[in-house]
């Protein structure tokens, strides 16, 4: 049997329709949901209601968001995750966050024939369509940023004025959310050899936020 690309069209199941306005304020609610259910079991209670209080989200623990969020709660958020825990005890906290928000979007957002679909397909083909799935997708995650991708030896994932470093300023790249969304999302299609590291990060005053995703 030939698989055609046309037969590996990802796409997500569908999300709240907004005006190209509005698009650029928002994105999903696992930036704020994973965040907690992450400090909770890596901190604790107290700690996880002290970065909350700190990002004056204390109400997001009350009454977890079931619609999209302010980018701006997703800046703060991160930013107190920062400042209360420190650089790289935040990551480790983003991260997991990052490989919890990938399993929702597994089980949630794309369909399971496509996810069976694209592992059967050549890995290079496979990462080409889910990359663009992802571009399609975008707001979601980056608000009023941008995505992008490029394809070489891997491929490279780019996001330009995202909010989760938005308010940062760090010495080494602080987008582990994203890297470890990214790297569980295309490890599902890609296999477990999948690797995403953040190279270049806005945060260090770089021009964008850059991924190197490579299998």
């Amino acid at each position: 049997m030939t698989i055609r690309e046309a037969d590996l069209r990802v796409e997500t199941t569908a999300l709240p329709a907004l005006s190209v306005g509005d698009r650029g304020a928002v994105v999903g609610p696992n930036a704020i949901i994973r965040v907690a259910e992450a400090l909770g079991t890596m901190e604790g209670e107290g700690v996880r209601r002290a970065v909350f209080a700190e990002a004056g989200l204390s109400h997001r623990l009350r009454e977890p968001p079931t619609d999209m969020v302010d980018e701006q709660e997703v800046a703060r958020l991160q930013l107190a995750l920062h400042d209360v825990l420190g650089p790289h005890r935040s990551l480790d906290v983003a991260r997991e966050a990052g490989r919890l928000t990938a399993l929702y979007l597994l089980a949630h957002r794309i369909p399971r024939l496509a996810q069976i679909a694209l592992r059967l397909a050549p890995k290079r083909l496979a990462a080409r369509l889910m990359a663009g799935a992802i571009a399609r997708h975008s707001w979601t995650f980056a608000g009023s940023g941008a995505f992008s991708f490029v394809i070489g030896q891997g491929i490279d994932l780019v996001i330009r004025g995202g909010p989760v470093c938005r308010l940062i300023e760090a010495e080494e790249p602080a987008c582990a959310y994203y890297a470890a969304t990214f790297e569980g999302v295309f490890g599902a299609v890609l296999g477990p050899s999948v690797r995403v590291v953040e190279t270049r990060c806005e945060a260090c005053g770089a021009e964008a936020c850059r991924f190197e995703l490579s299998w």
